[in-house]
């Protein structure tokens, strides 16, 4: 379990494919003893298990392995990803830390694609576009997880929905080098979809 707020951005420094997906290596703030192996952590909104940790000699960082498999791949941004890509990363919560976003699973829905940017001197807005499927949980004022982010939602237009991002978020994300056309991690409210499935729901006869 997760809620959004990014606490490092991560640099992919090493990407093998492996049988199964791959495994890439991801430089990082967190410090290895702070780390368990097995531990969860959020890579860009995608929930991966940690394998291997240590430390970078050459630069003082440190760096954690994961692996993805192919429906991670196939489902994500993550078959996109090569040496040197930024990462949002976020670790799971713990008992008793604060909420400071949404509830987020790190099971991505699906992919957004931005189909638009507009700098403005105090803020960036973006306008993106979500999978058919999944846009029926997008709320105006609600809550959604892109890229690892919690972020709300400023209006809604069929498949399309907007944000407004403040220099902060751009500072502390990945969000700063999002372009028109890039593909975003989407994850919808988990609140959104139990009311949509109770809301569908028939019992059997």
């Amino acid at each position: 379990m997760f809620t959004g707020i990014v606490t490092d951005i991560g640099e992919i420094i090493k990407l093998d494919k492996i049988p199964a997906g791959q495994r890439v290596r991801i430089a990082t703030r967190y410090e290895p003893q702070g780390i368990e192996l097995g531990a969860s952590i959020a890579c860009s909104g995608v929930c991966h298990t940690v394998i291997e940790k240590g430390s970078l000699a050459e630069d003082g960082r440190h760096y954690f392995d994961v692996e993805s498999g192919k429906e991670t791949l196939d489902l994500t941004n993550a078959g996109e990803w090569c040496v040197g890509k930024k990462l949002n990363l976020e670790r799971s919560l713990g008992m008793g830390d604060e909420l400071g976003g949404h509830l987020v699973l790190g099971h991505v829905d699906g992919l957004a694609e931005v189909v638009e940017r507009q700098d403005h001197p105090d803020s960036v807005f973006f306008k993106l576009r979500a999978p058919g499927d999944y846009a029926r949980f997008i709320a105006q004022k609600g809550s959604v997880a892109l890229d690892g982010c919690s972020l709300t939602v400023n209006e809604v237009d069929g498949d399309d929905f907007t944000i407004f991002l403040i220099p902060h978020t751009l500072e502390q994300t990945t969000w700063g080098e999002r372009q028109v056309g890039a593909s975003i991690n989407l994850e919808v409210d988990m609140m959104a979809r139990y009311v949509a499935r109770l809301a569908d729901y028939k019992p059997s006869k």
